[in-house]
């Protein structure tokens, strides 16, 4: 009803500024006759009433359909009266619906091309990597360290772009299964052997019982647990010499956590830790933060249907909580 007042909102005015002109003038020439003037003035407001209420009760649906918005593209689909203007704002919509499919169909044909050309490049980059790893052996100290210490320091950024990429698909790249939270530490622990001791930070175990075991996927859960434990053993480092990894059970809900006794977050930063980018003042400090890796953890854990959580206090550490729901907590069931 608005939308058609407002568009009719000029006529209505003409309308009625015709009228009184047209009394004015013949109340100028001598005809002083109010009753018939009023009368008159009626006629021409009830013949202008009845057509606006055959417009809008006539094309009622096209008003409507224009004052709502669409709740899904098929609508652009939806034909209303076989009127002049509708029938255009249908074929209008119909083009823009089919150009909007071809120009989506095009991006995502692009961003496949991307996410492959990612991927392929990331696993080719792996190649040189090991074999200048292999060479550094045979290097001197402390030259040999040095040079695998910055490989290792490409690996971790290339796993951090592939797995970036793959977050845009991660629907497609999932496999839910049973994974024993023990186990996945202990794997992640023996990928990080030379970064603990690069590091003179150790990673400590504590079980409060053994054999928990969560719906989860290997893969990802790896990945998040991996960037985790980095964080805390940069910020650790040259503060604490360990770091404690963590499996309970509380209210039926498994939890995987990993505390550090490092820098901590400020308050202020807590808030957007898992924003991209974002890297706050230890990110300003510790120069090698990208601001992603806590952001990509939290992603995936909400794809996954985790949780994260995080306590800290500046100068005391940090803990981070992979909290699985009592659903995806196999042991409780």
């Amino acid at each position: 009803m608005k939308l058609f007042l407002r568009e009719h909102m000029l006529l209505i005015i003409m309308q009625v500024l015709q009228l009184a002109v047209i009394l004015s003038i013949y109340w100028l020439d001598g005809y002083h006759s109010m009753r018939l003037a009023f009368y008159a003035f009626f006629l021409g407001l009830f013949f202008l009433g009845c057509y606006l209420a055959y417009q809008y009760y006539s094309r009622r649906r096209f008003y409507n359909r224009l004052s709502n918005p669409l709740a899904s593209l098929d609508e652009s689909f939806q034909r209303t009266e076989q009127a002049p203007v509708s029938e255009a704002l249908d074929r209008l919509l119909i083009e823009q619906y089919r150009l909007y499919q071809k120009q989506i169909h095009t991006l995502t044909y692009q961003q496949e091309q991307h996410l492959t050309f990612m991927d392929q490049w990331v696993h080719q980059m792996k190649t040189p990597l090991s074999v200048i790893e292999l060479t550094a052996q045979s290097l001197d100290e402390p030259d040999s360290s040095n040079i695998r210490e910055e490989t290792e320091r490409m690996k971790t950024g290339l796993h951090t772009i592939l797995y970036m990429a793959r977050l845009r698909s991660i629907e497609q790249d999932f496999h839910i299964k049973p994974v024993a939270l023990s186990k996945i530490i202990h794997d992640v622990n023996g990928e990080n052997k030379r970064f603990y001791i690069r590091n003179q930070v150790y990673p400590q175990l504590r079980e409060e019982r053994e054999g928990i075991t969560v719906e989860s996927d290997e893969k990802w859960l790896f990945f998040m647990l991996s960037q985790l434990i980095h964080n805390a053993v940069k910020y650790s480092k040259g503060k604490s010499g360990h770091i404690v990894l963590s499996v309970y059970e509380q209210d039926g809900e498994a939890v995987l956590g990993i505390t550090d006794f490092g820098v901590g977050i400020p308050v202020s930063d807590q808030k957007r830790i898992f924003d991209a980018f974002y890297t706050g003042e230890n990110g300003r400090v510790f120069r090698e933060s990208t601001g992603m890796g806590l952001y990509l953890t939290k992603e995936a854990a909400e794809h996954l249907g985790h949780r994260i959580e995080v306590e800290s206090a500046v100068g005391e550490g940090t803990t981070f909580r992979i909290i699985f729901s009592a659903a995806q907590n196999l042991t409780s069931m």
